[in-house]
């Protein structure tokens, strides 16, 4: 089962007000593990960064000013997701960027379907709580430590793990097969057998039993 944790970084809330894609990412897994390919791409948005999004990515206008346009990669991106399922952490947002890029480039937009929403996982499975992929994070002692700004990559990588354990994690199939390896491997030791000890009662023991059934109405023990 091929899937793709997708992520991007963009210069505000609402591609109908112009905003666009500055920073795409996506992480392939076969049965939920991460099989080590990645796709990364900067691009130009050719307009301005707003710094309250600047401050949330760090990525200026100067420096993606001689990225590449999305149309560009997007062809690149295209094939490297394939048919797969798109893993996206409040997938509704990135969705309707990616979508938006995908028209103006004059591409086919991408299904809702395709979606795997990890906000809507996580809020089924613990109602109530926070569902921020910091607080994944958290609850599930993934390191972020190095996320000091939102990076799509890393947030892939942060997110891949948060998925798996999502998805009911690792541990319990990892433990089940070194047990199982344990028991093909040890084979049962020899149990040595030991005669019968005799426990022959000494003479005192039998004159106090004798006097303790004496206190006794009718003992069972009495020989």
């Amino acid at each position: 089962m091929r899937e793709i944790v997708l992520d991007t970084e963009t210069t505000g809330l609402d591609p109908a007000s112009g905003h666009r894609i500055v920073e795409i990412a996506g992480l392939e897994l076969l049965h939920h593990l991460p099989t080590g390919r990645t796709f990364r791409e900067y691009i130009n948005p050719e307009r301005d960064m707003p710094e309250e999004a600047e401050r949330i990515h760090g990525l200026s206008a100067d420096f993606l000013k001689d990225k590449p346009l999305f149309a560009a990669i997007a062809p690149a991106f295209l094939d490297f997701i394939g048919d797969a399922k798109l893993v996206i952490h409040n997938a509704a947002f990135d969705m309707k960027f990616l979508n938006a890029e995908l028209r103006q480039a004059g591409l086919d937009p991408l299904v809702p379907e395709r979606a795997i929403d990890s906000v809507m996982l996580a809020r089924k499975r613990f109602p109530g709580a926070q569902v921020s992929l910091d607080a994944l994070c958290r609850r599930f002692e993934v390191d972020n430590s190095a996320r000091t700004f939102h990076g799509a990559l890393l947030d892939c990588e942060l997110l891949a793990e948060v998925y798996l354990e999502l998805c009911g994690g690792r541990q319990p199939g990892l433990i089940l097969e070194s047990r199982r390896s344990r028991i093909a491997v040890v084979a049962p030791s020899a149990r040595e057998v030991r005669p019968p000890r005799a426990h022959a009662a000494s003479p005192e023991e039998e004159a106090a039993h004798a006097a303790m059934l004496e206190k006794l109405s009718d003992p069972l023990w009495r020989t």
